[in-house]
């Protein structure tokens, strides 16, 4: 009988790199993949520690699991794996409902964890040193078009609301050549868009040689190919100009044709307040006149250029002049997309210390007049798209109606071919499947958060 596992997945882009290589790992076990979890024997969960709501997912995933063993034969028993971003008092926890509790960094030690007999100290089946670095697995790409590349693992700057330097360590940067040979595979098996991911990929510095990641985009540029490089997490206090001169060498070309240069214009830069006093309270070293300098120096040098953020309202003690700094911010930068979370507190913080000064009903109140903001200039944004001609990545299909990506991140609805070629394009495109290849596409029109367009 066939093996089969099933994998969930909780958090960001790092947690569903991670995810495959987990794949990678269970699929060189003998396991295959199923999408339905009733049908799996073996189940991996990669867990997200950022806020209280998603540790709260995982119980409720226990339940289930119970639930679902009480149904199978006595023969058959589901097993089920915890990994990811884990605090050492999550993991003391959740032990008692997973059959294994194992740091992302081990996973390559799957099989012999696995093999152990004992079930009674599962804790201690996590091996001391990992004997090969996690990284180095060759991921199991859930898409045939778009990967991410973890270019890092780790973060040195201990935000205040944030458990990731406890959950992934410090930072450890991959050798420069690891990452262009990754990059170099997914090109050749026909990836279009790849993501290079990190907590903070400014401070990005290659172990052997001191690559700096300004360096490594200029080395990414050099490999053959048509396809997108984008890049997240950016933090504003490590966000250079070297990184800045080398975006706007590299922009990518208009043309669907065209190969050569690949990042895309498109940064996300969290700014998480518009106050400098509340960001020295989220120990966040900047300034927001240094943050509106970094804004400023990338119009210039790439006017094209979108640019969306991360914003926590209502962080312990944050004031209403303060929360108001934070939107004269939304209207000077004009964001085109912003990522707004209202604070709550996480254990294991040390913001989890401070009193949790702002009601839920203000925290809504102030979420809702940023996205007013943030509504009203993504909408002018767009508006400035209309009759121009983008490349984009098609990503998904819905009846008659493709989606995609264009190459500043914005989500687009394509719906027909422009008059001048619908029968070329017809023909062109007849029986053949659109998602995951490029196309230029007339914007003819703009809404909110999204905009719509002819394949020409």
């Amino acid at each position: 009988m066939q093996k089969k596992y099933h994998i969930i997945v909780f958090g960001c882009q790092m947690n569903y790199a991670d995810a495959e290589r987990v794949a990678a790992v269970l699929e060189k076990m003998g396991y295959k993949k199923t999408l339905k979890l009733e049908e799996a024997g073996l189940v991996a969960v990669i867990m997200c520690s950022i806020r209280q709501s998603a540790v709260d997912r995982i119980h409720w995933l226990i339940e289930k699991f119970r639930k679902i063993r009480n149904l199978q034969p006595n023969s058959y028993r589901l097993q089920t794996i915890l990994t990811g971003c884990i605090l050492e008092k999550d993991k003391k926890v959740f032990i008692e409902g997973f059959d294994h509790v194992i740091d992302i960094k081990n996973i390559s030690q799957l099989p012999k964890i696995m093999n152990k007999k004992s079930s009674l100290h599962k804790i201690d089946d996590r091996p001391n040193s990992a004997t090969m670095d996690y990284l180095d697995i060759k991921p199991k790409s859930f898409s045939k078009f778009s990967s991410s590349v973890p270019i890092m693992t780790g973060c040195n700057n201990f935000c205040a609301y944030c458990v990731v330097p406890y959950t992934r360590e410090r930072e450890i940067s991959r050798p420069a050549s690891k990452i262009i040979n990754e990059i170099k595979s997914l090109v050749k098996s026909g990836c279009k868009e790849i993501w290079l991911l990190g907590q903070n990929v400014n401070s990005y510095k290659d172990p052997k040689n001191k690559t700096t990641f300004a360096e490594l985009l200029k080395k990414i540029n050099k490999i053959p190919g048509d396809f997108w490089i984008r890049y997240t997490s950016s933090h504003p206090k490590d966000f250079k100009q070297d990184v800045i001169d080398a975006m706007a060498d590299l922009p990518a070309k208009a043309s669907a044709k065209a190969e050569g240069n690949h990042i895309t214009p498109y940064l996300n830069l969290p700014v998480q307040s518009g106050d400098d006093k509340v960001l020295r309270s989220m120990k966040r070293w900047y300034t927001i006149k240094q943050y509106r300098k970094i804004i400023s120096d990338l119009r210039k040098k790439i006017p094209n250029i979108a640019i969306s953020t991360d914003i926590i309202v209502g962080f312990p003690g944050e004031t209403k002049t303060q929360f108001n700094n934070t939107v004269k911010l939304f209207k000077d930068i004009k964001y085109d997309m912003a990522y707004i979370n209202k604070y709550s507190p996480r254990s294991g913080t040390t913001a989890a210390k401070l009193k949790d000064s702002v009601s839920w009903p203000e925290k809504k109140r102030r979420e809702k007049i940023l996205t007013d903001t943030l509504r009203e200039t993504a909408f002018k944004n767009n508006k400035k798209l209309i009759g121009k001609i983008v490349k984009v990545l098609i990503d998904n299909k819905k009846d008659d109606t493709y989606f995609g990506k264009t190459d500043t991140y914005k989500s687009i609805k394509i719906s027909t071919f422009a008059k001048a070629s619908v029968d070329k394009q017809k023909s062109k495109t007849k029986n053949k499947n659109l998602i995951g290849q490029f196309y230029n596409v007339k914007i003819i029109k703009a809404n909110n958060w999204n905009l719509e367009g002819k394949i020409i």
